[in-house]
């Protein structure tokens, strides 16, 4: 009965954690991206987003990202990445789904 017990407080206490969502994290760089490179587009897939290739910013440099395949999300819309100069500065707003 004990562990029965225990069992269940354990239970009850790992479902009242909450969990992170993952963040957005838009930041700023003073170093302009390159020009993005050329990918082609493979034949689109039934129930999937084609997330085109992006600049990323990944130990204090430009890293490109090669395009890729998302499983799509109904009611959601998929965002790129984006680079855009405010000042003179690089202001990264990072991909993800928002709704529609």
């Amino acid at each position: 009965m004990r562990k029965l017990i225990a069992s269940a407080l354990v239970a009850a206490s790992l479902g009242a954690v909450a969990l992170p969502a993952a963040a957005r994290v838009d930041f700023y760089v003073n170093v302009a991206p390159p020009p993005p490179r050329v990918e082609v587009v493979p034949v689109s897939r039934v129930g999937f987003v084609w997330v085109p290739g992006a600049w990323e910013w990944r130990h204090g440099r430009h890293f490109w990202a090669r395009g890729h395949w998302v499983r799509d999300r109904p009611g959601f819309v998929y965002h790129r990445a984006v680079w855009v100069e405010r000042g003179h500065r690089w202001y990264y707003i990072a991909p993800g789904w928002r709704h529609r």
